[in-house]
């Protein structure tokens, strides 16, 4: 399978600093004897990266602090091949920083302080224009402004680019916005807050899923954690199966999915074959700690899938 392909990727960077427990704490209590790491994360950076792991040609659309995590970061990017032209720097302000406990098991709680992130504003996505016209696939979440999203789907529904919404965190856009994108992917807390509709069962997930494809969506992606993925488009509608491993911690791994995600559908693959693809290679991620580091190569993802039977 060849991987290359054009990805603008258009979010948030962050520094994640991670306490791994033997249990998540209670309201009010204080655990002590955990496990201290850091990492680059930040949902935009994430992606970025996994994307660049499988081989695509990848450039990152984000706002840095002026800190000492600066430099660091962007060489980073350098590293991955990412292409850090409209990597931009607010003088006045602090890289975005994470705050994430994260038990045995994986399961984790995080804090965000947006820091940069705020300032990537409409005016930076202007001067970034070019590296959404040279796009085969826009790449987009939140954790940035909602007048920066809303001015990047415009400006893609314009220039008539295929956009991947990761709408995460949960945030309310009006419905007219759904129609303008290729993909939506959200987790199951996401759908739940999103369509009102209680995801407790699979008619709940299918249900939800509904509800994006009423607005206009041509396919809607509600992964499931370790249940693995439930996809819904205009003509299909199928589950694919979690991949059993053991995981260490689930922070990151629904950006790992978007990244590969994006990077599958660059190469004109079924949108089934793109989202084995994908769930192959969050599963992968869980099984290494932190969010970047933990984002397979594509080679490693392959492998996997061929244990499991599917050949790409």
């Amino acid at each position: 399978m060849t991987m290359q392909g054009k990805i603008t990727v258009i979010g948030s960077t962050n520094v994640d600093i991670t306490i791994r427990l033997s249990r998540l704490p209670e309201k009010g209590e204080t655990i002590s004897g955990g496990d201290y790491y850091q990492a680059f994360g930040g949902k935009g950076a994430n992606q970025a990266v996994a994307a660049a792991r499988c081989g695509a040609e990848v450039s990152l659309i984000t706002c840095l602090g002026n800190d000492h995590y600066t430099t660091l970061l962007i060489e980073s990017f350098i590293n991955h091949n990412i292409q850090t032209r409209y990597v931009f720097v607010e003088e006045t302000s602090f890289t975005g920083t994470a705050v994430i406990m994260t038990d045995k098991t994986g399961n984790n709680y995080i804090g965000v302080a947006g820091g940069a992130n705020e300032a990537l504003t409409p005016e930076k996505i202007e001067k970034a224009l070019p590296a959404i016209v040279d796009a085969d696939i826009v790449l987009l979440q939140f954790e940035i402004p909602e007048a920066t999203v809303r001015y990047v789907l415009d400006a893609c529904s314009r220039l008539g680019k295929k956009v991947i919404f990761n709408i995460a965190p949960a945030c309310v856009i009006e419905d007219s916005y759904f129609a303008k994108l290729y993909m939506v992917v959200v987790n199951e807390t996401e759908a739940e807050m999103l369509t009102g509709v209680k995801i407790d069962a699979p008619s709940g997930v299918e249900k939800a899923a509904e509800v994006f494809l009423a607005n206009g969506t041509p396919y809607a992606i509600i992964t499931l954690g370790e249940r693995g993925v439930y996809v819904a488009g205009k003509e299909e509608r199928f589950f694919v199966d979690g991949i059993k491993v053991d995981a260490v911690d689930t922070t990151g791994a629904g950006d790992v999915f978007c990244g590969s995600l994006a990077v599958a559908c660059t190469q004109g693959m079924p949108v089934k074959k793109a989202v084995e693809f994908a769930n192959a290679a969050a599963a992968l991620s869980v099984t290494r700690l932190g969010a970047q580091p933990s984002a397979p190569r594509k080679e490693e993802i392959l492998d996997l899938l061929a244990k499991q039977g599917l050949h790409f």
